[in-house]
């Protein structure tokens, strides 16, 4: 059953890959648009976790950010297809501005180890593209369940000469490797972790549990951290990449200010585009000790 499923899932990313680009986004909006109107399990994740993260907000304006949240997983979703089924110099040629791209090549040029953080936002799989046509990273991913979809992915992110590494013990151990040796590898910051490798930290109106991974390999300036994001263009058209160096507090010593610091620039970034953030992964489902569940 699961190889049927890949099969149907993989036909239907080469699909939407055959669209024009307006098409891909109408299409990706369309499927959002369906799932904010239809009882889903996602519309209910998405629900939950606005509410809690922004408590201050007005009901009535608060669903109207479901409801573009949801066009917009769909729209990612659509431009993923695209991403991972064309030539990745099609997916660059969608980036239409560059913000900060100096502090990458700052990075870079340190001869130590660059840490490229990113995380839910906007679309991760045409930043990958852009990244690794900066550098040659290792790109650190969880696989998807389907293995259709994971052959799919490993084969599409790598067109670069980059490498990819799966979120295992052999991958981390690879990660660390890469960075010790002065390479570089991209690590999205909001996975939730498990518990032993996480901490709670500030994240909005609450906390959210929080990898200690990138904190302990920038703790005492031993690698360079980078944030980058691709944010969807208003007029559809395209992307803007910014680039950002990680502050001064993700270098400290004790992982708490450090995953506490990291954690602060990414919820920075989805205030400014709120819409832009899968909200509908589970972000909060493990809670601190005597809060209940959320879903």
């Amino acid at each position: 059953m699961d190889k049927f499923k890949g099969a149907l899932m993989v036909g239907a990313l080469r699909l939407f890959a055959k669209l024009p680009w307006g098409a891909v986004q109408r299409v990706g909006a369309a499927i959002g648009w369906i799932m904010w109107k239809v009882p889903n399990s996602s519309r209910n994740v998405v629900r939950i976790n606005l509410a809690k993260c922004f408590p201050e907000m007005d009901p009535v304006a608060r669903e109207q950010l479901v409801g573009r949240t949801l066009m917009d997983i769909g729209k990612s979703f659509t431009e993923s297809a695209c991403a991972w089924i064309w030539p990745a110099q099609r997916s660059l040629d969608l980036v239409r501005e560059v913000e900060g791209l100096d502090v990458l090549e700052a990075a870079l040029a340190s001869g130590k180890g660059v840490v490229g953080i990113t995380s839910h936002l906007g679309n991760w799989e045409v930043l990958n593209h852009f990244y690794c046509s900066q550098c040659k990273p290792i790109i650190f991913y969880r696989p998807p369940k389907l293995k259709a979809v994971d052959d799919l992915l490993r084969e599409q992110r790598v067109q670069l000469g980059n490498r990819v590494a799966a979120s295992t013990k052999e991958g981390i151990l690879s990660i660390i490797k890469e960075v010790r040796r002065g390479g570089q590898v991209g690590i999205p910051a909001d996975p939730e972790p498990a518990e032993s490798a996480g901490i709670f930290v500030p994240f909005f109106a609450t906390k959210a549990l929080t990898s200690k991974f990138v904190p302990n390999m920038l703790a005492g300036g031993k690698a360079v951290g980078v944030f980058l994001h691709a944010l969807r263009l208003p007029d559809g058209s395209g992307f803007k990449v910014i680039l950002e160096a990680a502050p001064e507090a993700m270098y400290s010593e004790d992982t708490e200010t450090s995953a506490a610091a990291m954690s602060q620039v990414v919820e920075r970034y989805v205030r400014a585009y709120p819409s832009q953030y899968m909200w509908s992964m589970k972000r909060f489902k493990k809670r601190p000790a005597g809060e209940p569940r959320w879903y």
